[in-house]
């Protein structure tokens, strides 16, 4: 009962976002065309500009990188661009168009593999990709802990792990809450089910910081760390009412942001002894939390756990 459940939730994800991918409402052109493409491309990375900082897209030439969820195909041309060995994956035939025709129309090198399918059902091998990326996705497939499972497991030893996530209790869901809740006379519904029933397709959900680094803690990742971005949906919640859209943005002023320093980020190797040499990462895989707790997307990043650095055999 719980897979049909689960299978009917996913072929209504799909059919929202087969309507329109995520990101495509902002153009004016002709579909398809190259102003299409530019306008979804430079609304993105001004709405949105610390994912170029997130994704490092430069740092990944000539390295296989799997995307879950290209949608619009806007972050996938970047890898393409940097010469990524660049993979992907979508639910929707449109997704598919929208990136197909922008490679064509660019003249980009061809993707090593793009499948319509289902994160939570990688078609790829164990150990596969020097980077996992999924911004944006994974919180809309039902069982997001199992997408999350097979993204880690494709991902080499010693691999990049780079998700984004909703925030739960970031202001710009807790001010849909305001609106689809409180002044609609249902002040008992949470935001779990204000992200369920009027975040993009049914079945969205957001988490806490905690919820997160508990999931993550789970999974052979060392390095976890989570950067909690304010976004320009936080920062314009409130428009409509001034004295709330007042006392959000002094949320957002106060709190700010936080930065966190260890000390083996400047000394990545110990040594214990002469001529031996420790990886401080096996013995304490740490957890950071940066940004502002009321914003929207939480930047996850991490490492799996494998191809440590070991020390010399000795006589």
């Amino acid at each position: 009962m719980q897979s049909t459940s689960s299978e009917k939730r996913k072929s209504e994800v799909h059919d929202y976002w087969n309507q329109q991918s995520c990101g495509t409402q902002v153009a004016r052109s002709e579909k398809f065309s190259r102003d299409y493409f530019e306008e979804i491309e430079r609304f993105r990375y001004f709405d949105q500009p610390f994912i170029h900082s997130f994704a490092q897209f430069s740092r990944y030439h000539g390295k296989k990188v799997l995307e879950v969820g290209f949608g619009a195909g806007t972050d996938f041309v970047q890898w393409l661009r940097a010469g990524a060995r660049a993979s992907g994956i979508d639910l929707t035939e449109e997704a598919l168009l929208n990136l197909t025709r922008q490679i064509d129309l660019y003249k980009l090198p061809s993707p090593e593999a793009i499948h319509i399918g289902d994160a939570e059902h990688l078609p790829f091998p164990d150990d596969t990709f020097d980077l996992g990326y999924s911004f944006g996705v994974l919180h809309h497939t039902p069982n997001t802990d199992l997408a999350l499972q097979e993204l880690v497991r494709v991902i080499k030893p010693g691999g990049e792990l780079k998700v984004m996530l909703y925030n739960r209790r970031s202001i710009y869901i807790f001010s849909k809450w305001i609106q689809h809740a409180l002044l609609r006379g249902r002040p008992w519904k949470n935001l779990n089910w204000v992200l369920w029933h009027h975040m993009e397709s049914i079945g969205t959900k957001g988490y806490t910081r905690s919820e997160l680094l508990t999931n993550l803690s789970r999974l052979p990742l060392h390095s976890i760390a989570i950067h909690t971005e304010v976004t320009s949906a936080d920062w314009l919640a409130a428009q409509g009412c001034p004295p709330l859209n007042w006392l959000f943005r002094q949320l957002v002023r106060r709190v700010g942001h936080s930065h966190q320093w260890f000390l083996e980020d400047y000394f990545d190797r110990v040594t214990d002894a002469p001529g031996r040499v420790r990886d401080r990462t096996r013995s304490s895989p740490r957890l950071v939390v940066r940004g502002s707790p009321f914003g929207f997307f939480h930047c996850i990043s991490a490492r799996k756990v494998g191809n440590q650095i070991k020390a010399p055999a000795t006589d």
